[in-house]
């Protein structure tokens, strides 16, 4: 079984981390994603993570407090350290090297992010979990996951969710809607489409970096995603 990529970027929703419970950590599931990643660096893959934070705070959760949206974004970014850090641990119980690298300062806890440095860890089979997001409020995990992909040079964006495709509508609330197998960037930003943020969807456009969106809670769709790429919505150049 051979990979397609060489190196990749997967983002995962830190609501994938809470399992079946209302909020916090799931130990079960950061056990589950390290046996999936560790799965592709045994085929030779280089892999980036990028891990939401809403398991533990979402800036939408601010409404109403009289917080305001930079403060919120702002705890959500540190949500993401957290949750960072328990991965990276998961990792280093299961022998893999890995390193939480943040956009906001704590070297008591985890390296700040270096390009270069990031690139050193990745080239020695290292995972490198990206945290903090930017540094930056107003920043989507997804907008931080295509940056930090188009920054290292990865060859795809995985995109780590619970569905299993871009629905032409959300097929919650419309029985019609229908699964794109693939989609270019200029219709999927033309019909409004929820599944990804669109500024990070014109990001990889401008860069020309192919974006896999798919259902990660399935046993085994991580590397299927990087092996056959059957899965799932493929977004890129039309």
């Amino acid at each position: 079984m051979a990979a397609l990529y060489k190196r990749v970027v997967l983002k995962l929703s830190g609501e994938a981390l809470k399992g079946s419970a209302a909020s916090g950590i799931d130990f079960s599931v950061l056990q589950f994603i390290s046996r999936e990643v560790q799965q592709l660096l045994g085929l030779g893959v280089q892999v980036g993570l990028v891990i939401g934070g809403g398991n533990i705070w979402r800036g939408a959760n601010a409404e109403g407090t009289g917080l305001d949206r930079a403060t919120a974004d702002y705890m959500g970014m540190l949500a993401t350290i957290m949750n960072g850090l328990a991965l990276q641990s998961a990792f280093e119980q299961i022998g893999l090297e890995a390193r939480a690298m943040s956009a906001l300062r704590l070297d008591e806890v985890c390296e700040p992010y270096i390009r270069q440095r990031a690139l050193e860890h990745l080239r020695r089979n290292r995972v490198v979990i990206f945290v903090g997001g930017t540094g930056l409020p107003y920043f989507t995990t997804d907008t931080v996951a295509a940056l930090r992909a188009v920054e290292v040079g990865a060859d795809i964006f995985l995109k780590g969710t619970n569905v299993d495709a871009v629905y032409s509508s959300d097929p919650r609330t419309d029985k019609t809607a229908a699964p794109y197998r693939q989609l270019g960037y200029d219709q999927f930003l033309a019909d409004h489409l929820k599944a990804m943020d669109a500024t990070a969807v014109s990001l990889c456009r401008e860069n020309h970096l192919p974006i896999l969106l798919f259902n990660m809670n399935k046993p085994g769709n991580i590397v299927r995603a990087v092996t056959q790429g059957d899965i799932g919505t493929l977004i890129k150049e039309a």
